[in-house]
């Protein structure tokens, strides 16, 4: 007898399915994902693809919650049919979807780009969650308005022409810039065009400066320093932090984007040797020349220098006092700035200002500046 060709087989098997009652569809179709649910151990390449038409004539037969159902179970497989694969996760209904976008690691990374395309963005919050995330994909997700969840992500990996679109469409975006510099891999280069740029001006004429009114004149923002409390509280993992060597750039730059002003001084504090008044005169100083030393004298690189000066008052440097700071940044010899936040003029100048303002809360200032120095 003469062996049905495989066409026959398909056809026989369409007209198999299309007659089956629906709930018999379902009990072969929960019969297949068991069995390749337990032939893990087994090559499993074979019966994939046998089975991958079976299942693409049973899902159209069966209720959305076998679906959803064949879905996660899918998503578990490391090897799975493909077709099923890529229906299943471009299938309008994001419960039906979102399972295989998340976890499943046989769908392929050119389905997962062309997917994040194409469809919703509960479809494309799902792709930014997976736990790796191949750059083609992160590209194809960024240029969505799922960026921020694919950022949070550590899993993500970016492009250089990743980071080129988020430069060009998000500097402004406060956000955006800080959950980038809460990444340990983002490039410097990157920070620094996002933390250096200016919001674009707005064409409205602006009326004379010298017909507005002191009302018209916003003031700075005051930096609300912390009190004895904060300071106490935040100490003690400031000094673990730099005995194993932790205290950081990286570390630092966390402390800025998180707005935790106790944690920020408190590290200039221990990482320049200065007592904690010194740190809070030139974070409330008007003349950003002291603070750029604290950093220096901190061993901080330009780039979290730059976070911290555009972030102690809520108002970015303008572009000539950028240039000046960073002039002075790359000029000031390391032992020069050292001394001088510790013993030189700032610290006469921090000494004279308010006397026993931090008397009371921080103890004796040469003390504690004693103690952070042999912590460097």
């Amino acid at each position: 007898m003469m062996a049905n060709s495989p066409a026959d087989i398909l056809v026989e098997l369409e007209q198999a399915v299309a007659a089956c009652p629906l709930e018999r569809c379902a009990r072969i179709l929960t019969g297949i994902v068991g069995l390749l649910a337990s032939s893990r151990d087994r090559p499993q390449e074979l019966l994939v693809n046998v089975v991958d038409g079976v299942l693409l004539r049973l899902i159209g037969r069966v209720a959305p919650a076998a679906l959803t159902e064949l879905s996660e179970a899918l998503a578990a497989l490391d090897v799975a049919p493909q077709d099923t694969l890529r229906h299943l996760a471009s299938h309008d209904d994001p419960a039906i979807a979102c399972p295989l976008l998340q976890k499943s690691q046989a769908l392929s990374t050119a389905d997962l780009a062309a997917i994040a395309k194409s469809c919703s963005e509960a479809h494309q919050l799902a792709i930014s969650a997976r736990d790796g995330i191949e750059t083609a994909v992160t590209e194809a997700l960024v240029a969505r308005a799922v960026r921020l969840a694919l950022i949070k992500n550590p899993a993500a990996t970016f492009s250089e022409a990743a980071y080129a679109l988020l430069i060009e469409t998000d500097a402004a975006d406060d956000e955006i810039t800080k959950t980038l510099a809460l990444r340990p891999d983002t490039p410097d280069l990157v920070l620094r065009k996002l933390l250096s740029a200016s919001p674009a001006p707005k064409a409205a004429a602006k009326p004379n400066a010298s017909a507005r009114s002191p009302a018209q004149n916003p003031a700075p923002v005051a930096l609300k320093l912390p009190s004895s409390t904060d300071y106490a509280m935040a100490r003690p993992e400031i000094v673990a932090l730099n005995r194993v060597g932790k205290l950081n750039d990286s570390t630092v730059n966390r402390f800025v984007m998180r707005g935790e002003t106790a944690n920020l001084f408190t590290a200039l504090s221990v990482l320049s040797g200065a007592p904690i008044e010194i740190v809070e005169h030139v974070m409330t100083h008007e003349d950003c020349e002291g603070l750029v030393m604290a950093c220096r004298a901190s061993r901080l690189n330009w780039t979290t220098t730059l976070a911290i000066l555009n972030n102690r008052s809520g108002l970015r440097l303008s572009s000539a006092q950028r240039e000046r700071a960073q002039y002075l940044f790359e000029t000031l010899l390391l032992s020069t700035s050292q001394w001088t936040v510790r013993w030189g003029e700032i610290a006469a100048g921090a000494n004279t200002r308010d006397p026993g303002h931090r008397g009371a809360k921080m103890g004796n200032s040469r003390s504690d500046s004693m103690a952070a120095r042999t912590l460097v």
